[in-house]
C-alpha cells in the first residue's frame, strides 16, 4: 500500500475501535461476529486474518478456534499492530508486519484468509484490486477460504444515495471530532461510496482465479460478506 495510506491508518489507530462503533451505532460488532462464523464453517488449522489492523475479527475468530487452531495477523501499520498486542484475547497469535501485496508466507500455507473492512482501501480499481487478490490467493491452501467483510452498495437507490450522503457527511466530521485527524476520516469516507456492490466484488473475485463465491447482504445492503474458495 502507498505511504499515504500507511500514514492515515497510523495516525488514527489509537481510536480507531471507538470510531468504528460510533459511526456504525455499534453495528460492526454483530457484523464481525457473522463473519467470524462464516468464517470458521470448513475448519482448518491455520488461518490469517489480513490487513488485521487492531485484530477484532481475529477476536471473534478465536471464539471458533479449537485446540489445533493457530491465528496468525498481519497488517503493515505497526501502531493497529501494537493496539492488537494489547488485547488479552490475542497473546500467543503469530503477528507479523507487512503489506498485503507481498507476504511473507510460501503458497498453499493457510486454510483461511479473513479480512474486514480494509479491502476498499487497498486500491480502488479492479485491476489493482486483483493484483492483491491474487496475494491471498497464492498463500491459501487449494480449497482453503477467503472471507471478506466489507461495506457494499445498498441496491435501492434512495437507502444507497442515504448511505453515501452519511458516508461523505457525518463519517469525515465525526472520525475527525474523535480521532483528532483531518485526513484519515476524510480518505475514508472518500473510499465508502466508491467500492463496489456486491455483484461486482463476486465478479472480480472469480476474475482472481477464486470459486464457489457467495454473499451475504446486512443492513439494507450496506455490509456485505463474501466468501469465496481456492
Amino acid at each position: 500500500m502507498s505511504k499515504g495510506v500507511l500514514r492515515i491508518f497510523s495516525e488514527v489507530a489509537r481510536f480507531y475501535e471507538l470510531v468504528n462503533h460510533v459511526l456504525t451505532f455499534g453495528l460492526d460488532i454483530p457484523w464481525r461476529k457473522k463473519a467470524a462464523q462464516v468464517a470458521a464453517l470448513g475448519g482448518g488449522i491455520l488461518w490469517l486474518e489480513v490487513c488485521s489492523g487492531t485484530g477484532e475479527l481475529a477476536v471473534n475468530l478465536m471464539k471458533f478456534a479449537t485446540a489445533d487452531t493457530k491465528i496468525v495477523l498481519s497488517d503493515f501499520s505497526m501502531p493497529m499492530i501494537s493496539k492488537a498486542t494489547e488485547k488479552k484475547e490475542l497473546r500467543g497469535v503469530t503477528i507479523s508486519l507487512a503489506d498485503s501485496q507481498q507476504l511473507p508466507f510460501p503458497n498453499d500455507t493457510f486454510d483461511l484468509i479473513a479480512i474486514s473492512f480494509a479491502t476498499r482501501n487497498i486500491t480502488p480499481t479492479p485491476e489493482k484490486l486483483v493484483k492483491y487478490l491474487k496475494e491471498f490467493h497464492r498463500i491459501l491452501k487449494p480449497g482453503g477460504r477467503f472471507v471478506n467483510l466489507e461495506t457494499s452498495q445498498p441496491s435501492l437507490v434512495p437507502i444507497r444515495l442515504a448511505f453515501r450522503l452519511y458516508a461523505k457527511q457525518v463519517v469525515k466530521l465525526v472520525g475527525r471530532m474523535i480521532s483528532g485527524s483531518k485526513t484519515g476520516y476524510a480518505y475514508l469516507a472518500h473510499t465508502v461510496p466508491r467500492f463496489f456492490d456486491a455483484e461486482g466484488l463476486s465478479n472480480i473475485l472469480y476474475e482472481t482465479g477464486f470459486s464457489r463465491v457467495s454473499y451475504i447482504k446486512m443492513t439494507l445492503g450496506a455490509v456485505a460478506i463474501h466468501r469465496a474458495v481456492k
